[in-house]
């Protein structure tokens, strides 16, 4: 019988969809070696929900997950949120310290992780009722923890499953996200299995998802975009997840999953654009070469058209035919996306040249906007040519004005239920009538689509009082260059802009191998030809910036930027405070006259005069 009305909790949605088609894959891994069917992964949920009752966790109480992109994740998450807790996870990278706080304010009465974890949990100090290892067989736990298959075996006396997870309250707090905040402590967002569910239905309105989708999960649990677009999604629409462990490997998992709805943040994206052009000009035969290069020449040229609002001239589109059935087809069926349905870009900025070049390849990536007091993702659109550079339009039953310093405020039902156990910081966050303050300086268009220009807080103001973009040209130098990982831009009541830049740890271990050196950042830093190549790109994106926004002078600094850093959140944002402080003489030095050793003076271009950089 055919539910007559949407499902109220995450837990109904899900028994609702593990009955659609049993036998059908829920979750694998890469080659497909691990494999459980909706059959096995309720069967699953049931066992773990079972194991957490019988270690006394139920409604209200909190679950801490610490844990890879792994098959045992999602039976556990979902398995806790049967029995009523709140299940949220730790990034893996965390130290001590950081697992102190966020265990202590969650209030998490049991973790689950990965064996190699136990110890760092135990330096954290936190008392804790129990671990339970994943990775461990009956009988072989670690002293003073249980290994998964004997939580399992905790059968409580008069434990009804269907009572308890049918007992869980729309209103009831499923996830906490840890915000990586630039400076502070991480501040604990609250989100309700109403909210989450809010979210699903509404992005679906946008972006169709259905029963059978495939999607990868490779970004952190602990992020709320892989919970929402892999676990949350499936547990609604009932998609098939290929799970992968090692992040670097993504893109060769992508040809197995063959994902039909997808999305990364703009550092993937630029890396696979990055892996394209690489593969098209290291191709040794010189007739295919020529013929790869034609194809995205004619996608480009086709995109420019689209993408001005002018309709393709007859010619261009019976050449572009040939192009997609010749070049442009087979590689994105190479890099895996031949099934796309949609694709997203989030969780940060990314160059609107780079969306162009995947436009052209035949792959509209749809740029989204959102924020974890948001449950994700607040506005969307289908991918449209003519708005690149746009996140959308806020989704359908949320509400939205521009506060008169263009800060934009929202509201509805995707906002947060607070801060765990700070409410004064919500009181700062949402105000009484319910707005929630994003931080976020943007423009509309006549159409509803959000531009966003920056942080509030990181607006940048020179000395002649002109306000720019940090992010804007942090982008538009990150794009000319694999090589170039990070930019923090320098201006703020300084005569003119400078950068201090971070190398790729990745390019650069290619760059070392090229030029038989060390691949250490120190040394790289200072090699000639490493500064030829990134104060190439410093000049291409100078020439897609005004005057004022243009770098003048930047350093190449002797280290890597890791997230977790001191210079980057785990989410890879800028800690702009902290790097200011930490690089203050270096900072100094971009501004002395003379310029000294390591400071390198940056070409001002005009656009028309830049060349392509290959990088």
């Amino acid at each position: 019988m055919t539910p007559t009305r949407a499902p109220i909790t995450l837990c109904e949605a899900f028994q609702r969809v593990a009955a659609i088609e049993p036998e059908s894959i829920a979750l694998r891994t890469v080659g497909g070696s691990e494999v459980l069917t909706w059959r096995q992964y309720s069967e699953q949920v049931r066992a773990v929900a079972v194991g957490f009752a019988g270690l006394g966790v139920g409604r209200g109480d909190t679950v801490a997950l610490m844990m890879g992109n792994r098959l045992d994740f999602y039976p556990v998450d979902v398995g806790a949120q049967h029995v009523g807790a709140t299940s949220f996870s730790i990034y893996n990278t965390s130290p001590p310290d950081a697992i102190a706080y966020v265990l202590g304010n969650a209030g998490a009465k049991v973790v689950v992780c990965e064996a190699q974890y136990v110890d760092r949990i135990r330096e954290s100090g936190v008392q804790l009722e129990q671990i339970v290892v994943v990775d461990v067989d009956s009988g072989n736990a670690r002293a003073g923890t249980i290994s998964l298959d004997e939580m399992k075996s905790l059968v409580p006396a008069h434990f009804d499953f269907d009572a308890t997870w049918r007992a869980v309250q729309p209103d009831d707090v499923a996830t906490l996200i840890y915000t990586s905040g630039t400076t502070g402590h991480p501040k604990g967002v609250e989100s309700t299995h109403a909210a989450l569910l809010f979210e699903a239905s509404t992005v679906c309105c946008i972006l169709p998802i259905e029963f059978g989708d495939r999607i990868t999960s490779f970004m952190p649990s602990a992020h709320i975009a892989d919970r929402m677009t892999c676990l949350y999604f499936q547990m609604v629409f009932g998609t098939e997840i290929t799970v992968v462990g090692d992040v670097s490997q993504i893109a060769a998992a992508l040809p197995d999953c063959r994902p039909t709805i997808w999305g990364a943040v703009p550092r993937v994206w630029e890396k696979l654009q990055i892996a394209v052009e690489r593969a098209v000009a290291d191709e040794p035969h010189e007739t295919r070469r020529q013929g790869l290069q034609w194809g995205l020449d004619v996608g480009v040229r086709r995109f420019a058209e689209l993408r001005a609002g002018r309709p393709v001239p007859a010619e261009l589109e019976a050449e572009f035919v040939r192009a997609e059935s010749r070049v442009l087809a087979p590689l994105r069926a190479q890099l895996g996306f031949d099934a796309l349905k949609w694709a997203v870009s989030g969780a940060a900025p990314i160059p609107a040249d780079t969306l162009a070049f995947f436009g052209a390849l035949g792959l509209n990536i749809s740029e989204i906007w959102g924020m974890s007091e948001l449950t994700c993702i607040a506005s969307a659109a289908p991918a449209d040519p003519t708005k690149l550079g746009t996140v959308g339009k806020i989704v359908p039953g949320m509400d939205m004005r521009i506060a008169d310093d263009g800060e934009l405020l929202v509201r509805g039902p995707l906002v947060m239920k607070g801060y765990r156990g700070e409410p004064e910081k919500t009181a700062e966050a949402v105000d009484a009538d319910g707005w929630l303050s994003t931080g976020d300086i943007v423009t509309v268009d006549d159409d509803g689509f959000l531009t966003i220009i920056d942080r509030k807080k990181e607006l940048i103001i020179n000395s002649s009082g002109k306000n720019m973009s940090p992010a804007g040209i942090e982008n538009a130098i990150k794009a000319q260059s694999s090589l170039v990982g990070n930019v923090s831009t320098i201006g703020d009541a300084r005569p003119y802009n400078t950068a201090l830049i971070a190398l790729d740890p990745d390019a650069a271990a290619r760059y070392a191998a090229q030029l038989d050196v060390q691949a250490d950042a120190a040394t790289l830093a200072a090699h000639p030809a490493v500064v030829a190549v990134v104060a190439e790109a410093v000049a291409a994106g100078n020439a897609r910036l005004s005057r004022v926004e243009q770098i003048k002078k930047f350093t190449i600094l002797p280290s890597f930027w890791e997230p977790g850093s001191d210079e980057l959140t785990l989410t890879m944002k800028l800690r702009r405070k902290p790097i200011a402080a930490k690089y203050a003489a270096e900072i100094e030095n971009l501004y002395a006259q003379p310029a000294p050793e390591g400071v390198h003076e940056a070409a001002l271009r005009r656009a028309d005069t830049a060349p392509a950089v290959a990088g």
